[in-house]
This record gives C-alpha cells, structure tokens and sequence, in this order.
C-alpha cells in the first residue's frame, strides 16, 4: 500500500531553484553545441566542445532528475541535492577563480549557495523526514 505525502512549500521552493539550475545548464549544453554563443565582455564565441557537451548534457538530466525527486518528497531527494549542489558549488568557484569579470557561472554559483543553505536548515530535513 502506497503512502501519498504531501509537499511542504519549503520543499516546492527547492524543487523551483532546482528546476532554475536546470535551465541554466541547458543554457550552457546550448553554448558547447555552438547554439549561442559565450559572451566575453565585448566579444562573443561560438565554439564547439564535445566534452563540454556531453558534460553540460549529463548535468541538465541530474538536475531535471533531482528536481523530480524533489517534486515526489522522495527521501533520497534531500541527499541527492546537497550532493550535487556542493559539487556544483565547488565546480563554479574553481570555474569563476579564473575569471576577472562577472560571467554567467556566477548566478550558477548564487543558486547553488542558496539551495545549500537553505536545504540544510532543520525544517527542510524534517520535511525529509530526516532526523536533525
């Protein structure tokens, strides 16, 4: 017999910053195809990077993956996130020491610290079921 669990607002927020992370690596899949170009300042790129591809690629179905399970209030949604947004995390910091100027990474960054914080507070791992 399946249990339906209901879906606290805290937990609806996070599933939305998830889903936003989501977009912006399929902004940044859409860059290492060529489809737009990278934006230097006053010059922009088109380039094509099949590692950046394939990786850009394997981020957007985690995070639509995660935001799904976010979604569901599935248990193993709370470890996932704080999982996949340090790695994120660390990822754009290392990405964003090597730039001068604010690039697109930096709202990647933002994101990633807000869903960390905010997923670690007491009553987002209670919605879990997670015991604090």
């Amino acid at each position: 017999m399946e249990t339906t669990r209901r879906r606290p607002i805290g937990v609806t927020i996070l599933a939305v910053l998830a889903g936003s992370n989501a977009v912006l690596a399929v902004l940044h899949l859409l860059q290492a195809i060529g489809i737009l170009p990278y934006v230097v300042g006053p010059v922009s790129i088109r380039d094509f990077n099949l590692w950046y591809t394939l990786m850009w690629g394997l981020t957007v179905w985690v995070w639509a993956y995660v935001t799904r399970l976010l979604w569901r209030v599935d248990p193993w949604a709370w470890m996932f996130l704080v999982v996949i947004a340090a790695f994120n995390l660390v990822f754009d910091f290392v990405a964003l020491l090597g730039t001068t100027t604010v690039s697109d990474l930096s709202l990647s960054f933002l994101l990633n610290v807000v869903i960390l914080i905010y997923v670690l507070l007491p009553g987002t791992r209670e919605a879990f079921e997670i015991p604090t």
